[in-house]
């Protein structure tokens, strides 16, 4: 068999590289294509195509996904999360630099001189106390959202001296021990803004994140403190930034989605999405979700997935496998199951997890799995794509 992918936009080729020609045929414009595979191609307008069964993004937002759409129709959405980290944190650190010493202001000023000799010196000794900035030891930076990005900005400025406030509920056992010891825990969103010289968030975007940096919060910040949006435009309610920078509440804002209102603002730096804008992160990104890509559609394993949970099954030898989405209600797997005997065809091995209202089936037999049982199967109330696996090899 051999596997049909739909690129939307340029992927980097050491991505490309880890499909195999015998097994993969990759283009930009491909018949029943099994899987789309994208950077920053808006999809919402996109009529998905009734053969695929799975949409991976090079990157980790998905917001250009119809994630909710492809979910309902039992299709997983496949991110990178942490390929790029670093590129972000390194771009984080120089905006924490760029805000705490005024640089970009001060480039500003002294391209805008017209002196030369001991005029421009004269210039250039009077007008730097205007720029006059702070060092970071000593003061405190709140991250928010502490994943793979926040993790690596709140150890690096650690690093550098700063203290460091993490805040999130949801932080992973994995993120927890990757974090240094010197970071503290925030008591609240609250507690994290009224403590921190410089807050800087890394959270999804998602009714709970959106406008979550807003004027309340910013009220709480001391005088003069800066804030930093790497992760998404619509955390940040813009005109509540604004207003704090004209009071001197905010001395900066830095952020990585230029806005028309704020761009040209003498306290903003607006940076043109440059988070990840680095060869390594688009190889890494790449690299990453194919990987992830081939082991669902070659064993139907589901990792770094932004709708499905995680599953994992060892493809044995010898076995065949049905992998299902289905709805995360009762008796699914007993009416699968009974599919199954009903044929009698033996279970080698299962997996059954679940996310919210979606859940994810891994059935292994020992013998094949004939097109009636899977059409059996495929018509239970509830079940919303069920695929049969190759043999495994």
């Amino acid at each position: 068999m051999k596997f049909r992918i739909l690129t939307l936009n340029n992927i980097s080729l050491s991505g490309l590289d880890r499909l195999p020609r015998d097994r993969y045929e990759v283009a930009s414009e491909i018949g029943h294509p099994d899987a789309v595979l994208l950077r920053s191609a808006d999809m919402h307008s996109m009529s998905v195509p009734a053969s695929i069964c799975a949409v991976a993004r090079a990157g980790a937002g998905t917001n250009n996904i119809p994630v909710a759409t492809l979910t309902s129709r039992g299709i997983p959405v496949f991110n990178a999360p942490g390929a790029n980290a670093n590129a972000v944190k390194e771009l984080v650190i120089a905006a924490i630099l760029l805000a705490a010493r005024n640089i970009c202001q001060a480039w500003d000023f002294v391209r805008s001189l017209r002196a030369e000799g001991r005029e421009l010196d004269t210039a250039v000794e009077r007008g730097k106390k205007t720029y006059v900035g702070y060092e970071l030891p000593g003061r405190t930076l709140g991250v928010i959202g502490l994943g793979a990005v926040g993790v690596q900005v709140s150890n690096a400025a650690h690093a550098l001296g700063m203290k460091v406030l993490g805040y999130d509920p949801q932080i992973t056992v994995q993120r927890a021990w990757q974090l240094s010891s010197g970071v503290e825990q925030a008591l609240s969103i609250d507690d994290l803004f009224a403590r921190s010289d410089l807050v800087t968030v890394h959270v999804p975007l998602a009714d709970a994140t959106r406008g979550l940096v807003n004027a309340t919060h910013i009220r709480l910040m001391r005088r003069g403190s800066a804030v930093l949006n790497f992760a998404r435009a619509e955390i940040v309610v813009e005109q509540d930034v604004l207003a704090a920078l004209d009071a001197g509440q905010l001395s900066a804002y830095v952020s990585d989605f230029p806005a028309a209102q704020s761009k040209s603002h003498p306290r903003v730096i607006a940076l043109p999405h440059l988070g990840a804008s680095t060869g390594e992160a688009e190889d890494n990104s790449a690299a990453m979700v194919v990987d992830t890509l081939r082991d669902f559609l070659e064993q139907g394993n589901v990792r770094n997935s932004v709708n499905f949970p995680e599953a994992v099954l060892p493809l044995t030898p010898g076995v065949h496998r049905l992998a299902i989405a289905n709805a995360n209600v009762p008796n699914m797997v007993g009416q699968i199951s009974t599919a199954l005997a009903l044929a009698n065809l033996n279970i080698a091995d299962l997996l059954n997890k679940s996310r919210g209202e979606i859940a994810y089936t891994i059935i292994d037999t020992d013998a094949p799995l004939p097109d009636s049982v899977v059409a059996r199967i495929r018509a239970i109330d509830g079940v919303l794509a069920a695929r049969v696996l190759e043999a495994g090899a």
